[in-house]
């Protein structure tokens, strides 16, 4: 799994933590969606956007970047996206773009042509080296350019953590799946069995609490497929009473499925 692919996970599952990272209020990601967003007439997208999900004109939307690897074009692909983004959505809401780094060696700032873009108070670069732990969040950030020798005792502090503030049982289960897929990510000699060892977890899910909450996640799972098939079956033009019997989801929840696709 790629290092982009890490971050837009978390951000999708926890998207709580993008604003700890950005210095806001945790509560400000239940007025967002992150999402991807296509421009259509030029065929590129754009895989890292919170959108605000209120028409409050001062709440802006972000587009977020994360490089790890040295990249000379960045900026004049990020701010060339961008701007043909504005072109065709006309978005009501401000832009702020969020650059997330390993370190500030990465960065190729090309000042030339984005040096006074770069220090408007709508940019904000992160380089995750010079965080502070600061939350259980933050720290899940840090878990990713962590060397693997330290690696398993901040993942085993991060779970620890996690069990002792996290009252939520299925966000507490994702976190944890979460903090091991890391792992894994960073040993990929080990085995999960190994991994799971290392981090104290082979105990923790044979509790009852955590096999309730597998079970609610495979649920959901199974809710979600069902979902897409709704969605498939609508946009052929099936009749909205025959896709809820072969789903066997309500007529209602049919409908609210087909004013979803009528609004996107």
């Amino acid at each position: 799994m790629k290092s982009d692919t890490i971050f837009y996970s978390l951000f999708q599952a926890f998207p709580s933590i993008f604003f700890e990272l950005i210095n806001q209020s945790p509560t400000e990601a239940g007025t967002y969606e992150f999402t991807s967003r296509e421009v259509k007439q030029l065929a590129f997208r754009l895989d890292g956007l919170f959108l605000p999900t209120t028409k409050d004109p001062k709440k802006p939307f972000y587009i977020v970047e994360v490089q790890f690897q040295p990249d000379d074009d960045l900026y004049y692909r990020l701010f060339a996206e961008l701007f043909l983004y504005l072109r065709q959505y006309k978005t009501p809401h401000p832009w702020q773009a969020v650059i997330i780094y390993p370190s500030r060696n990465i960065e190729r700032e090309q000042n030339l042509q984005f040096g006074e873009i770069l220090l408007l108070q709508r940019v904000t670069r992160i380089y995750l080296d010079e965080l502070e732990v600061s939350s259980l969040g933050v720290g899940v950030v840090k878990l990713v350019i962590e060397t693997e020798k330290a690696a398993p005792a901040l993942a085993r502090r991060l779970i620890l953590q996690a069990n002792q503030q996290l009252t939520d049982t299925k966000i507490k289960r994702d976190l944890i799946n979460l903090i091991e897929t890391i792992i894994v990510y960073k040993l990929p000699k080990k085995t999960r069995k190994e991994i799971e060892a290392m981090l104290g977890l082979s105990e923790l899910k044979q509790t009852r609490v955590y096999q309730e909450a597998l079970e609610e996640g495979k649920a959901e799972g199974e809710a979600e497929a069902t979902r897409k098939f709704a969605l498939k079956l609508l946009r052929t033009g099936m009749n909205l009473q025959q896709i809820a019997e072969v789903t066997e989801l309500s007529l209602q929840q049919v409908q609210a499925l087909q004013k979803e696709i009528q609004e996107s």
